[in-house]
């Protein structure tokens, strides 16, 4: 499957080469030029993410090395893009989320700074997660845990703290934040299981676990658990359906 969406893609850009030429060469530099996804990733955000500290080809290389040491980073990518394709109704095509959504630029960040993390190479990491905040509007702790696919949707105002989980199939809009409501270093930050809908500026705090297929409506505010398959809304949020 992998193979055939990143063709999918480089068929898509093609014919945006055709609708847009005087993107031809930004185009065939970040896309038709690689080799597969994880090149195309790698470049895309060394392109949005390099300052006076470190050029686009310094980022590049590091990005594109700690992907390297994910065997499964190229699985993780395409199961995100493939999501938003298939979550967002105003996403038409593979290539959109990779050439222009902050959400799937952010997560794509965050997977690096989140390999260098567990290499130790904990300032790189947060120099990454700075700049993907500054850029993106998304601020994740590279050390949280994020499964895939994820979408992040719309991405601005969203943050996930250090000890935050968030399991497949999960959808997050913009201004959520996973925060903590304590100043220790314990496990603080919520687990957010598969199948789960956090909706626009909704707040889930603690360790709280949000159960498998439920919804935050937007504007909620989390401080207890959620049952799993239920809905809850409300400051603070309580279970409506």
């Amino acid at each position: 499957m992998n193979r055939g969406i990143w063709d999918d893609i480089k068929k898509e850009i093609a014919l945006r080469i055709d609708a847009e030429p005087s993107l031809k060469d930004y185009l065939e530099s970040l896309i038709l030029s690689k080799n597969n996804i994880i090149e195309a990733t790698a470049a895309i955000l060394a392109s949005k993410l390099n300052n006076d500290a470190l050029s686009s080809v310094d980022l590049y290389h590091i990005i594109f090395a700690a992907y390297d040491n994910d065997a499964d980073i190229q699985k993780k990518l395409i199961n995100d893009i493939v999501f938003f394709k298939e979550n967002d109704p105003a996403c038409k095509y593979l290539s959109t989320p990779l050439l222009f959504y902050k959400g799937f630029q952010g997560l794509a960040a965050f997977r690096s700074s989140n390999i260098l993390w567990k290499a130790e190479r904990h300032t790189m990491a947060l120099f990454i997660q700075n700049r993907s905040s500054e850029v993106f509007g998304v601020d994740i702790h590279p050390a949280a845990t994020i499964d895939s696919p994820v979408m992040i949707d719309h991405a601005t105002g969203v943050v996930i703290g250090e000890t935050a989980r968030i399991d497949k199939n999960v959808s997050i809009f913009q201004g959520v934040t996973l925060g903590g409501h304590s100043f220790t270093q314990e496990d603080r930050h919520p687990k957010i299981h598969e199948g789960v809908s956090i909706y626009a500026s909704s707040t889930v705090l603690g360790n709280v676990q949000v159960g498998k297929n439920s919804i935050v409506a937007a504007g909620s505010l989390v401080l207890e658990d959620v049952p799993a398959d239920s809905t809850v809304a409300g400051i603070p949020a309580k279970k409506i359906k």
